[in-house]
């Protein structure tokens, strides 16, 4: 390639199209260089954007900018040395304690401390047995929780979401912000610039009046212009205290209290008290830190509270995103998968496997488990959706069943293995949320907590239709072309 492009400029005029034409094709051709010797990325996304940038140059090149950027070593969340140093401290003496614990769980329940460990090691995510969970999975029972624990609070308020809306539910949640602010609690409000992109300049001016601080993760510099668009912070956490943490599915809106064209909104969220809420308070202040430039103390007693030992629900919050050398998240799934021995229950609004879950699905099924994956019956972005089935109709015929949720919307990321482990987060089973979002997830090793996540999925079931061999025989030439031609551009929906 290298040889044409020099035989190219040396019998190219001098004229401006000229050089505009060989400028882009050395861009292209260092592009390509990168994505294949450098960024070592996989086959499959190496191979689709040498293809763009070969077929369609200028716009390959734009395309490449916004959406094939490799953030891995760029380091976005930082913390002070001493602060690294205390928290190495405290996970060392964690890998200590996990090497010398058995989970309380009959044999039957499998040995999930490998998980554990890997999730300590790889993640640094730190492990609590103190905790109290409650679930919620109706919007309105969701904010009324989040409102309540809100008010009750006496000196700080971080809450972070991916969507923000411009509508009553958010200004009622801000309204009161607001006036916890004007109590004297520190209240801090950070969004996704792109989850919250429609929200007008002066949305928060109410809450910043009162003293409340407002800021956005990756916001662009460049007026419209935003290269980083493609790498989006998923996460949806509330710290209430230092006390209360939310973590889940829901964002701020009036869709997700049904009101939107897609009706019903069907999620799962979690209420923690215990000690992981220090895991959530910790990941909300490395968010922070970035997006608005300033760097709140890690082990300041003011949001780090010590809470009275209570024995209760084993789990970590582990966190991942396009920065990290790992997939956290997906290991964690695929572990959970591999752990299986009786079911495992699945509910997603996006599908779009990568190989190793993919595998690790027909496996556990041609051995026996009970697979069973619950997907909307709708979409909301037909492109995703489409290439969604285009998998899902792949794990039926190694005996995965699947089922659409034809309440509403199904909006909910869980994972439940033999109703024994179980996860809840932001991290849909895509590739997007594997490698390119920001999320994060509780994991948990409690039988109560997952038994009921295992009969809120068995209730859903009343509201699914099962897809069958003949769906799959009868779908339309025009929905198969879809299905194919989604599917081709999966890697980089």
């Amino acid at each position: 390639m290298m040889s044409f492009i020099l035989d190219y400029i040396l019998s190219s005029g001098t004229g401006l199209i000229s050089d505009i034409h060989v400028l882009i094709l050395i861009i292209n051709f260092f592009f390509a260089v990168s994505i294949i010797f450098i960024e070592r990325r996989d086959p499959t996304s190496a191979l689709l954007w040498v293809t763009i940038l070969a077929l369609i140059p200028i716009a390959g090149i734009i395309a490449y900018l916004i959406f094939g950027q490799n953030l891995y070593k760029a380091k976005i969340f930082r913390i002070k040395e001493e602060d690294d140093r205390k928290i190495q401290e405290i996970i060392s003496r964690q890998k200590e304690f996990v090497d010398n614990i058995r989970i309380p769980w009959d044999d039957k329940a499998g040995d999930y401390i490998g998980l554990v460990r890997m999730l300590l090691e790889t993640n640094y995510a730190e492990v609590t047995d103190n905790n109290e969970v409650e679930i919620y999975t109706d919007g309105r029972k969701k904010f009324e929780a989040l409102i309540e624990a809100i008010k009750s609070a006496k000196e700080s308020v971080n809450i972070q979401y991916y969507v923000i809306r411009n509508d009553e539910i958010s200004k009622k949640i801000i309204s009161i912000l607001a006036e916890k602010a004007r109590q004297g609690v520190k209240v801090r409000v950070l969004g996704d610039a792109v989850g919250c992109h429609q929200l007008p300049r002066n949305f928060f001016d109410e809450l910043k009046k009162a003293g409340g601080e407002t800021a956005f993760f990756f916001r662009s510099k460049y007026l419209h212009i935003n290269i980083r668009i493609n790498y989006r912070n998923h996460r949806k956490i509330a710290v209430i205290d230092g006390k209360t943490g939310f973590i889940g599915g829901f964002n701020l809106g009036d869709e997700y209290l049904g009101k939107g064209p897609l009706g019903y909104w069907r999620d799962t969220h979690l209420k923690i008290t215990g000690g992981a809420v220090y895991s959530l308070q910790s990941r909300f202040f490395l968010d922070w830190n970035h997006a608005a430039e300033k760097d709140i103390g890690f082990f300041d007693g003011m949001y780090f509270p010590r809470a009275p030992f209570k024995r209760g629900t084993f789990m970590q919050i582990a966190s991942s995103g396009p920065d990290s050398q790992g997939e956290s998240i997906k290991m964690g799934y695929i572990k959970l998968i591999n752990n299986a021995r009786e079911s495992i229950l699945i509910q997603t609004p996006y599908f779009i496997p990568d190989k190793s879950i993919l595998d690790s699905l027909k496996i556990a099924a041609g051995s026996g488990v009970d697979v069973k994956i619950m997907f909307p019956c709708r979409p909301d972005h037909p492109f995703v959706y489409w290439a969604g089935f285009s998998y899902l109709w792949e794990l039926m015929e190694s005996g995965v069943r699947v089922f659409t949720y034809n309440r509403g919307f199904i909006h909910a990321k869980t994972i439940v293995v033999d109703g024994m482990a179980s996860s809840v987060g932001s991290a849909n089973w895509d590739i997007r949320s594997f490698s390119l979002n920001f999320e994060s997830n509780a994991f948990i090793y409690d039988e109560t907590v997952s038994g009921k996540l295992k009969n809120i999925f068995e209730e859903d079931l009343k509201y699914c239709s099962e897809k069958t061999n003949d769906d799959y025989n009868n779908r339309t030439v025009a929905v198969r072309f879809k299905e194919s031609i989604s599917r081709l551009f999966s890697q980089v929906l």
